[in-house]
Protein backbone atom coordinates (compact mmCIF):
# COMPACT_ATOMS: atom_id res chain seq x y z
CA UNK A 1 0.00 0.00 0.00
CA UNK A 2 1.19 3.77 -0.51
CA UNK A 3 0.36 7.58 1.13
CA UNK A 4 -2.53 7.46 -2.10
CA UNK A 5 -4.38 4.40 0.00
CA UNK A 6 -4.46 6.71 3.30
CA UNK A 7 -8.01 6.89 4.51
CA UNK A 8 -10.03 9.28 1.96
CA UNK A 9 -13.14 9.24 0.52
CA UNK A 10 -11.77 9.37 -2.95
CA UNK A 11 -10.10 5.97 -1.97
CA UNK A 12 -13.54 4.16 -0.69
CA UNK A 13 -15.25 5.43 -3.02
CA UNK A 14 -13.08 4.06 -5.71
CA UNK A 15 -13.13 1.11 -4.02
CA UNK A 16 -16.84 0.54 -4.39
CA UNK A 17 -16.83 1.45 -7.91
CA UNK A 18 -18.53 4.54 -7.36
CA UNK A 19 -18.07 7.52 -10.54
CA UNK A 20 -15.39 9.85 -9.38
CA UNK A 21 -17.21 12.09 -11.13
CA UNK A 22 -20.15 12.29 -7.96
CA UNK A 23 -16.99 13.56 -5.25
CA UNK A 24 -17.75 17.32 -6.09
CA UNK A 25 -21.40 16.64 -4.36
CA UNK A 26 -19.91 15.52 -1.32
CA UNK A 27 -18.76 18.32 1.49
CA UNK A 28 -17.39 17.75 5.13
CA UNK A 29 -17.74 20.10 8.12
CA UNK A 30 -13.85 19.34 9.44
CA UNK A 31 -13.71 19.22 13.54
CA UNK A 32 -10.20 18.88 15.04
CA UNK A 33 -10.28 17.34 18.32
CA UNK A 34 -12.97 14.79 17.17
CA UNK A 35 -11.99 10.89 17.44
CA UNK A 36 -8.30 12.14 18.11
CA UNK A 37 -5.61 9.56 18.06
CA UNK A 38 -1.97 8.98 16.33
CA UNK A 39 -3.77 7.15 13.40
CA UNK A 40 -6.18 8.88 11.25
CA UNK A 41 -9.17 7.60 12.67
CA UNK A 42 -11.19 10.54 12.29
CA UNK A 43 -10.33 10.53 8.39
CA UNK A 44 -11.14 7.10 8.13
CA UNK A 45 -14.52 7.18 10.02
CA UNK A 46 -15.57 10.57 7.24
CA UNK A 47 -14.56 8.63 4.81
CA UNK A 48 -16.83 5.22 5.49
CA UNK A 49 -19.54 7.76 6.49
CA UNK A 50 -19.29 9.99 3.21
CA UNK A 51 -18.93 6.95 0.67
CA UNK A 52 -22.11 5.56 2.90
CA UNK A 53 -23.98 8.90 2.21
CA UNK A 54 -23.04 9.20 -1.47
CA UNK A 55 -23.98 5.57 -2.36
CA UNK A 56 -27.79 6.21 -0.67
CA UNK A 57 -27.64 9.79 -2.36
CA UNK A 58 -26.56 8.40 -5.75
CA UNK A 59 -29.52 5.31 -5.35
CA UNK A 60 -32.26 7.68 -4.07
CA UNK A 61 -31.88 10.13 -7.14
CA UNK A 62 -31.63 7.52 -9.67
CA UNK A 63 -34.75 6.25 -8.20
CA UNK A 64 -36.71 9.46 -7.53
CA UNK A 65 -35.62 10.58 -10.97
CA UNK A 66 -33.77 13.11 -10.47
CA UNK A 67 -31.31 15.32 -12.75
CA UNK A 68 -28.02 14.80 -10.29
CA UNK A 69 -27.57 13.73 -7.29
CA UNK A 70 -28.14 15.49 -4.20
CA UNK A 71 -25.18 17.08 -2.09
CA UNK A 72 -23.92 14.77 0.80
CA UNK A 73 -22.69 16.61 3.47
CA UNK A 74 -20.62 14.62 6.30
CA UNK A 75 -20.31 16.35 9.88
CA UNK A 76 -17.32 15.58 11.78
CA UNK A 77 -19.33 15.71 15.13
CA UNK A 78 -21.65 13.75 13.94
CA UNK A 79 -19.90 10.48 12.95
CA UNK A 80 -17.38 10.83 16.22
CA UNK A 81 -20.33 10.34 18.68
CA UNK A 82 -22.05 7.70 15.55
CA UNK A 83 -18.58 5.37 16.41
CA UNK A 84 -18.83 5.34 19.77
CA UNK A 85 -22.87 5.18 20.15
CA UNK A 86 -22.51 2.27 22.47
CA UNK A 87 -21.48 4.80 24.78
CA UNK A 88 -23.71 7.51 24.17
CA UNK A 89 -26.75 4.91 24.72
CA UNK A 90 -28.86 5.08 27.93
CA UNK A 91 -31.49 2.67 28.76
CA UNK A 92 -33.49 4.21 31.24
CA UNK A 93 -30.66 6.79 32.59
CA UNK A 94 -28.58 3.66 32.83
CA UNK A 95 -25.15 2.87 31.04
CA UNK A 96 -24.77 0.21 29.08
CA UNK A 97 -21.99 -2.82 30.09
CA UNK A 98 -19.16 -2.74 26.85
CA UNK A 99 -16.66 -4.96 28.07
CA UNK A 100 -16.74 -7.92 30.47
CA UNK A 101 -14.49 -8.62 33.45
CA UNK A 102 -12.20 -11.16 31.49
CA UNK A 103 -11.85 -9.26 27.75
CA UNK A 104 -8.65 -7.13 28.39
CA UNK A 105 -5.47 -7.12 27.93
CA UNK A 106 -3.06 -9.56 29.63
CA UNK A 107 0.77 -9.10 30.45
CA UNK A 108 2.31 -12.66 29.32
CA UNK A 109 5.49 -14.46 29.55
CA UNK A 110 6.84 -12.19 27.04
CA UNK A 111 4.04 -9.10 25.90
CA UNK A 112 0.98 -9.00 25.83
CA UNK A 113 -2.42 -10.79 24.81
CA UNK A 114 -5.63 -9.67 24.47
CA UNK A 115 -8.90 -11.89 25.04
CA UNK A 116 -12.42 -11.19 24.30
CA UNK A 117 -15.15 -12.88 26.49
CA UNK A 118 -17.94 -10.58 26.34
CA UNK A 119 -20.26 -13.39 25.31
CA UNK A 120 -20.55 -16.66 28.08
CA UNK A 121 -19.87 -19.46 25.73
CA UNK A 122 -16.44 -17.16 24.47
CA UNK A 123 -15.47 -16.74 28.29
CA UNK A 124 -16.19 -20.52 29.25
CA UNK A 125 -13.85 -21.92 26.04
CA UNK A 126 -11.23 -18.94 27.30
CA UNK A 127 -11.22 -20.69 30.83
CA UNK A 128 -11.39 -24.14 29.38
CA UNK A 129 -8.31 -23.49 27.45
CA UNK A 130 -6.43 -21.73 30.78
CA UNK A 131 -7.52 -24.85 32.55
CA UNK A 132 -9.60 -22.94 34.91
CA UNK A 133 -12.77 -23.26 37.13
CA UNK A 134 -15.76 -21.76 35.69
CA UNK A 135 -15.72 -18.75 38.62
CA UNK A 136 -12.23 -18.29 38.01
CA UNK A 137 -11.05 -14.79 39.00
CA UNK A 138 -9.53 -11.87 37.00
CA UNK A 139 -6.44 -12.38 38.82
CA UNK A 140 -6.63 -16.33 38.30
CA UNK A 141 -6.32 -15.65 35.03
CA UNK A 142 -3.94 -12.87 35.08
CA UNK A 143 -1.41 -15.59 37.14
CA UNK A 144 -1.91 -18.33 34.72
CA UNK A 145 -1.47 -15.91 31.76
CA UNK A 146 1.78 -14.63 33.17
CA UNK A 147 3.50 -18.30 33.07
CA UNK A 148 3.02 -18.46 29.31
CA UNK A 149 4.37 -16.63 26.14
CA UNK A 150 1.23 -14.56 23.88
CA UNK A 151 1.59 -17.22 20.96
CA UNK A 152 1.02 -19.87 23.14
CA UNK A 153 -1.94 -18.47 24.77
CA UNK A 154 -2.94 -17.05 21.31
CA UNK A 155 -3.00 -20.67 19.94
CA UNK A 156 -4.15 -22.36 22.94
CA UNK A 157 -7.61 -20.43 22.75
CA UNK A 158 -8.46 -20.53 19.38
CA UNK A 159 -8.45 -24.21 19.67
CA UNK A 160 -10.68 -24.47 22.43
CA UNK A 161 -12.80 -22.15 20.27
CA UNK A 162 -11.94 -19.54 22.38
CA UNK A 163 -10.54 -15.59 21.46
CA UNK A 164 -7.23 -14.19 22.42
CA UNK A 165 -4.96 -12.94 19.89
CA UNK A 166 -0.75 -12.25 20.68
CA UNK A 167 0.39 -7.96 20.45
CA UNK A 168 2.06 -7.55 17.01
CA UNK A 169 3.72 -4.60 15.93
CA UNK A 170 2.55 -3.40 12.32
CA UNK A 171 6.16 -4.75 11.19
CA UNK A 172 5.35 -8.21 12.57
CA UNK A 173 1.87 -8.35 10.89
CA UNK A 174 3.32 -7.35 7.84
CA UNK A 175 5.46 -10.64 8.19
CA UNK A 176 2.46 -12.79 9.21
CA UNK A 177 1.07 -15.21 6.76
CA UNK A 178 -2.78 -13.73 6.87
CA UNK A 179 -1.29 -10.11 7.37
CA UNK A 180 0.47 -10.54 4.16
CA UNK A 181 -3.00 -12.34 2.67
CA UNK A 182 -5.34 -9.64 3.46
CA UNK A 183 -2.66 -6.65 2.76
CA UNK A 184 -3.57 -8.08 -0.99
CA UNK A 185 -6.60 -7.77 -0.96
CA UNK A 186 -8.90 -5.04 -2.02
CA UNK A 187 -10.49 -2.55 0.24
CA UNK A 188 -14.01 -3.83 -0.71
CA UNK A 189 -14.04 -7.29 -2.54
CA UNK A 190 -17.00 -7.33 -4.53
CA UNK A 191 -17.72 -9.16 -7.91
CA UNK A 192 -20.88 -10.71 -9.81
CA UNK A 193 -21.90 -14.28 -9.78
CA UNK A 194 -23.73 -15.75 -12.57
CA UNK A 195 -26.41 -13.80 -14.45
CA UNK A 196 -29.87 -12.12 -13.66
CA UNK A 197 -32.03 -10.05 -15.24
CA UNK A 198 -31.58 -6.11 -14.25
CA UNK A 199 -33.65 -5.66 -10.57
CA UNK A 200 -36.87 -3.14 -10.73
CA UNK A 201 -37.39 -0.98 -8.18
CA UNK A 202 -41.07 1.00 -8.06
CA UNK A 203 -39.90 4.85 -8.46
CA UNK A 204 -39.61 7.43 -5.23
CA UNK A 205 -41.49 9.69 -6.57
CA UNK A 206 -39.11 12.92 -6.48
CA UNK A 207 -37.97 12.19 -2.80
CA UNK A 208 -34.64 10.83 -2.89
CA UNK A 209 -34.71 10.54 1.43
CA UNK A 210 -35.53 6.82 1.15
CA UNK A 211 -32.82 4.94 -1.51
CA UNK A 212 -33.42 1.11 -0.02
CA UNK A 213 -37.28 1.91 0.22
CA UNK A 214 -39.02 -1.79 -0.92
CA UNK A 215 -35.53 -3.55 -0.05
CA UNK A 216 -36.30 -6.94 2.43
CA UNK A 217 -32.74 -7.24 4.18
CA UNK A 218 -32.07 -10.44 5.44
CA UNK A 219 -29.95 -9.62 8.71
CA UNK A 220 -27.43 -12.22 9.63
CA UNK A 221 -25.25 -10.77 12.04
CA UNK A 222 -23.93 -10.27 15.07
CA UNK A 223 -22.15 -7.75 17.41
CA UNK A 224 -21.51 -4.41 16.02
CA UNK A 225 -20.06 -4.14 12.36
CA UNK A 226 -23.07 -6.17 10.68
CA UNK A 227 -25.12 -4.37 12.54
CA UNK A 228 -24.59 -0.78 12.30
CA UNK A 229 -24.16 -1.95 8.56
CA UNK A 230 -27.95 -3.04 8.95
CA UNK A 231 -29.22 -0.18 11.06
CA UNK A 232 -27.88 2.14 8.02
CA UNK A 233 -29.74 0.41 5.60
CA UNK A 234 -33.20 0.49 7.81
CA UNK A 235 -32.69 4.08 8.35
CA UNK A 236 -32.76 4.17 4.38
CA UNK A 237 -35.82 2.45 4.13
CA UNK A 238 -35.41 -0.95 4.12
CA UNK A 239 -37.21 -3.65 5.82
CA UNK A 240 -34.54 -4.89 7.66
CA UNK A 241 -35.34 -8.55 9.55
CA UNK A 242 -32.46 -9.86 12.17
CA UNK A 243 -32.89 -13.52 12.49
CA UNK A 244 -30.64 -15.49 15.32
CA UNK A 245 -30.20 -18.49 16.46
CA UNK A 246 -32.51 -18.90 19.72
CA UNK A 247 -29.84 -20.36 21.53
CA UNK A 248 -27.38 -17.62 20.86
CA UNK A 249 -28.59 -14.92 22.19
CA UNK A 250 -26.88 -11.28 21.18
CA UNK A 251 -25.90 -8.83 24.76
CA UNK A 252 -29.00 -7.15 25.42
CA UNK A 253 -27.43 -3.25 25.44
CA UNK A 254 -25.50 -4.56 22.17
CA UNK A 255 -28.65 -5.21 20.57
CA UNK A 256 -30.15 -1.73 22.02
CA UNK A 257 -27.72 0.04 20.26
CA UNK A 258 -27.44 -1.39 16.75
CA UNK A 259 -31.57 -2.86 16.84
CA UNK A 260 -32.77 0.80 15.36
CA UNK A 261 -35.36 0.28 12.71
CA UNK A 262 -35.20 -3.22 12.66
CA UNK A 263 -37.52 -6.45 13.73
CA UNK A 264 -35.87 -9.31 15.61
CA UNK A 265 -37.02 -12.97 15.08
CA UNK A 266 -35.28 -16.18 15.71
CA UNK A 267 -35.28 -19.50 13.79
CA UNK A 268 -33.45 -22.51 14.64
CA UNK A 269 -32.16 -24.28 10.97
CA UNK A 270 -30.30 -26.86 12.75
CA UNK A 271 -33.67 -28.91 14.47
CA UNK A 272 -36.62 -29.07 12.65
CA UNK A 273 -38.48 -28.92 9.43
CA UNK A 274 -40.81 -25.88 10.24
CA UNK A 275 -37.94 -23.23 10.85
CA UNK A 276 -36.17 -24.06 7.94
CA UNK A 277 -39.09 -23.71 5.97
CA UNK A 278 -39.73 -20.60 7.61
CA UNK A 279 -36.25 -19.22 6.46
CA UNK A 280 -36.33 -20.33 3.12
CA UNK A 281 -40.11 -18.50 2.80
CA UNK A 282 -38.23 -15.42 4.21
CA UNK A 283 -35.00 -16.09 1.84
CA UNK A 284 -37.19 -16.62 -1.40
CA UNK A 285 -38.44 -13.20 -0.90
CA UNK A 286 -35.26 -11.02 -0.02
CA UNK A 287 -33.67 -8.96 -1.87
CA UNK A 288 -30.17 -8.63 -0.06
CA UNK A 289 -28.45 -11.09 2.65
CA UNK A 290 -26.37 -9.92 4.70
CA UNK A 291 -23.89 -12.33 7.22
CA UNK A 292 -21.59 -11.70 9.52
CA UNK A 293 -20.48 -15.12 10.67
CA UNK A 294 -16.93 -16.41 10.29
CA UNK A 295 -16.42 -17.58 6.73
CA UNK A 296 -18.16 -21.00 5.86
CA UNK A 297 -20.16 -20.51 9.22
CA UNK A 298 -23.45 -20.68 7.14
CA UNK A 299 -23.06 -22.54 4.44
CA UNK A 300 -24.04 -25.82 5.37
CA UNK A 301 -27.25 -23.75 4.96
CA UNK A 302 -26.69 -22.75 1.41
CA UNK A 303 -26.02 -19.31 2.30
CA UNK A 304 -22.42 -19.16 0.25
CA UNK A 305 -22.28 -16.55 -2.08
CA UNK A 306 -22.37 -18.88 -4.88
CA UNK A 307 -25.34 -20.80 -3.51
CA UNK A 308 -27.19 -17.97 -3.21
CA UNK A 309 -26.95 -16.92 -6.89
CA UNK A 310 -27.99 -20.25 -8.06
CA UNK A 311 -30.84 -20.22 -4.97
CA UNK A 312 -31.86 -16.51 -5.21
CA UNK A 313 -30.73 -15.03 -8.93
CA UNK A 314 -30.17 -11.44 -8.70
CA UNK A 315 -29.82 -10.92 -4.85
CA UNK A 316 -27.42 -8.65 -2.83
CA UNK A 317 -24.73 -10.76 -0.88
CA UNK A 318 -23.21 -8.95 2.00
CA UNK A 319 -20.52 -10.84 3.89
CA UNK A 320 -18.77 -9.55 6.64
CA UNK A 321 -15.46 -11.14 8.46
CA UNK A 322 -13.23 -10.46 10.64
CA UNK A 323 -9.69 -11.71 8.67
CA UNK A 324 -11.22 -12.59 5.76
CA UNK A 325 -12.15 -15.59 4.01
CA UNK A 326 -8.41 -16.36 3.05
CA UNK A 327 -5.10 -16.94 4.59
CA UNK A 328 -4.28 -19.09 7.44
CA UNK A 329 -6.52 -16.79 9.75
CA UNK A 330 -9.95 -17.06 7.34
CA UNK A 331 -11.60 -19.50 8.68
CA UNK A 332 -11.33 -17.44 12.19
CA UNK A 333 -13.58 -15.20 14.92
CA UNK A 334 -12.62 -11.98 15.64
CA UNK A 335 -13.58 -8.88 16.90
CA UNK A 336 -12.69 -4.96 16.55
CA UNK A 337 -10.58 -5.30 19.89
CA UNK A 338 -8.81 -8.42 18.67
CA UNK A 339 -7.79 -6.98 14.90
CA UNK A 340 -6.47 -3.87 16.61
CA UNK A 341 -4.07 -5.96 18.91
CA UNK A 342 -2.91 -8.28 15.66
CA UNK A 343 -2.19 -5.75 13.26
CA UNK A 344 -0.34 -3.22 15.41
CA UNK A 345 -2.90 -0.53 15.87
CA UNK A 346 -2.50 -1.53 19.79
CA UNK A 347 1.29 -1.34 19.57
CA UNK A 348 1.08 2.16 17.54
CA UNK A 349 -1.52 3.57 19.94
CA UNK A 350 -0.28 2.58 23.09
CA UNK A 351 3.17 3.24 24.73
CA UNK A 352 6.16 1.04 26.43
CA UNK A 353 3.95 0.62 29.48
CA UNK A 354 0.83 -0.85 28.17
CA UNK A 355 -0.61 -1.36 24.66
CA UNK A 356 -3.23 0.50 23.86
CA UNK A 357 -6.37 1.53 21.51
CA UNK A 358 -8.35 3.37 19.33
CA UNK A 359 -10.99 6.16 20.90
CA UNK A 360 -13.92 3.99 19.00
CA UNK A 361 -14.43 0.50 17.92
CA UNK A 362 -14.14 1.88 14.25
CA UNK A 363 -12.91 -0.92 12.57
CA UNK A 364 -16.27 -2.10 13.75
CA UNK A 365 -18.09 1.22 12.80
CA UNK A 366 -15.86 2.02 9.97
CA UNK A 367 -16.41 -1.33 8.20
CA UNK A 368 -20.14 -1.96 8.75
CA UNK A 369 -20.49 1.76 6.38
CA UNK A 370 -18.38 0.35 4.09
CA UNK A 371 -20.86 -2.81 4.00
CA UNK A 372 -23.87 -0.52 3.60
CA UNK A 373 -22.30 1.53 1.15
CA UNK A 374 -21.51 -1.85 -0.78
CA UNK A 375 -25.02 -2.40 -0.64
CA UNK A 376 -26.27 0.21 -1.88
CA UNK A 377 -23.84 0.57 -4.75
CA UNK A 378 -24.58 -3.40 -5.89
CA UNK A 379 -28.09 -2.60 -5.84
CA UNK A 380 -27.94 0.69 -7.91
CA UNK A 381 -25.78 -1.03 -10.53
CA UNK A 382 -27.83 -4.42 -10.45
CA UNK A 383 -30.61 -1.95 -11.82
CA UNK A 384 -28.60 -1.57 -15.11
CA UNK A 385 -26.23 -4.60 -15.30
CA UNK A 386 -28.36 -7.16 -13.91
CA UNK A 387 -26.30 -10.09 -12.23
CA UNK A 388 -25.87 -11.65 -8.30
CA UNK A 389 -23.46 -9.49 -6.86
CA UNK A 390 -21.63 -9.60 -3.87
CA UNK A 391 -19.51 -7.57 -1.36
CA UNK A 392 -16.90 -8.59 1.33
CA UNK A 393 -15.70 -6.43 4.02
CA UNK A 394 -13.20 -7.52 6.42
CA UNK A 395 -12.33 -5.81 9.61
CA UNK A 396 -8.74 -6.35 9.28
CA UNK A 397 -8.21 -4.87 5.58
CA UNK A 398 -10.28 -1.64 7.29
CA UNK A 399 -7.24 -1.95 10.04
CA UNK A 400 -4.66 -2.23 6.82
CA UNK A 401 -6.26 0.90 5.84
CA UNK A 402 -5.97 2.70 8.47
CA UNK A 403 -2.29 2.09 9.11
CA UNK A 404 -1.43 2.54 5.30
CA UNK A 405 -1.12 6.49 5.66
CA UNK A 406 -0.92 9.71 7.66
CA UNK A 407 -4.14 10.84 6.31
CA UNK A 408 -2.93 13.59 4.23
CA UNK A 409 -5.25 15.00 2.02
CA UNK A 410 -8.39 13.62 3.56
CA UNK A 411 -10.52 15.63 2.84
CA UNK A 412 -10.67 15.30 -1.01
CA UNK A 413 -13.77 14.76 -2.44
CA UNK A 414 -15.64 17.81 -1.75
CA UNK A 415 -15.55 21.30 0.14
CA UNK A 416 -14.61 21.38 3.43
CA UNK A 417 -15.07 23.49 6.45
CA UNK A 418 -13.21 23.96 10.02
CA UNK A 419 -15.44 24.13 12.86
CA UNK A 420 -15.41 23.74 16.66
CA UNK A 421 -15.21 20.29 18.33
CA UNK A 422 -15.72 20.71 22.37
CA UNK A 423 -16.70 17.01 22.85
CA UNK A 424 -20.51 17.43 23.52
CA UNK A 425 -22.47 15.33 21.73
CA UNK A 426 -25.80 16.38 22.41
CA UNK A 427 -26.43 17.94 18.80
CA UNK A 428 -26.04 14.63 17.08
CA UNK A 429 -28.69 12.44 20.09
CA UNK A 430 -32.15 12.00 20.37
CA UNK A 431 -34.30 9.97 23.12
CA UNK A 432 -37.47 7.62 22.06
CA UNK A 433 -39.89 5.48 24.63
CA UNK A 434 -39.44 1.49 23.17
CA UNK A 435 -40.37 -1.42 24.65
CA UNK A 436 -36.73 -1.59 26.05
CA UNK A 437 -37.50 1.66 28.15
CA UNK A 438 -36.67 5.21 27.76
CA UNK A 439 -33.62 5.30 24.86
CA UNK A 440 -30.79 8.17 24.60
CA UNK A 441 -29.17 7.18 21.53
CA UNK A 442 -27.17 8.67 18.74
CA UNK A 443 -28.59 9.48 15.65
CA UNK A 444 -26.98 8.41 12.21
CA UNK A 445 -23.80 10.35 10.92
CA UNK A 446 -25.12 9.66 7.04
CA UNK A 447 -26.81 12.69 5.76
CA UNK A 448 -28.09 13.64 2.08
CA UNK A 449 -30.56 16.36 1.02
CA UNK A 450 -30.91 17.63 4.22
CA UNK A 451 -31.74 13.99 5.32
CA UNK A 452 -32.73 11.26 7.01
CA UNK A 453 -33.11 12.31 10.37
CA UNK A 454 -33.96 9.81 12.35
CA UNK A 455 -34.77 5.36 12.14
CA UNK A 456 -38.63 4.75 11.63
CA UNK A 457 -38.55 2.58 14.86
CA UNK A 458 -36.69 2.33 18.09
CA UNK A 459 -35.73 -1.32 18.72
CA UNK A 460 -37.59 -3.74 20.65
CA UNK A 461 -36.38 -7.14 22.86
CA UNK A 462 -34.21 -9.66 21.02
CA UNK A 463 -35.73 -12.29 19.20
CA UNK A 464 -39.12 -11.22 20.17
CA UNK A 465 -41.08 -10.29 16.90
CA UNK A 466 -42.52 -12.38 14.13
CA UNK A 467 -40.16 -14.04 11.69
CA UNK A 468 -41.75 -12.33 8.71
CA UNK A 469 -41.38 -9.22 6.28
CA UNK A 470 -42.94 -5.90 7.15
Amino acid sequence: MTHSDAPTTEFAWTALGGDPGLLPRLSAVVRSGALEARLPVRELARACVGACALAAAELGARRAGLAEVPEVRVDDGAVATAFVSERHLLIDGRVPVTFAPLSRFWRTADGWVRTHANYPHHRARLLGALGLPDGASVESVAGCLAERSAVEVEDAVYAAGGLAVALRTPEEWARHEQGAAVAGQPLVERGTLGSAAPRRLPPLAGDPLSPAAGLRVLDLTRVIAGPVATRTLALLGADVLRVDPPGLPELADQHADTGFGKRSATLDLTAGRHDRQVFEELLASADVVVTGYRPGALDRFGLSAEALAERRPGIVVGQLSAWGAYGPWGGRRGFDSLVQVATGIAAIEGSEEKPGALPAQALDHGTGYLLAAGVLRAVTEGLDEGGTRFVRPTLARTAAWLTAGDGAGAGRGGATQEASYGGDPAPWLSEADSALGRLRYALSPVSFAGGPGDWSRPPGPWGADSPRWG
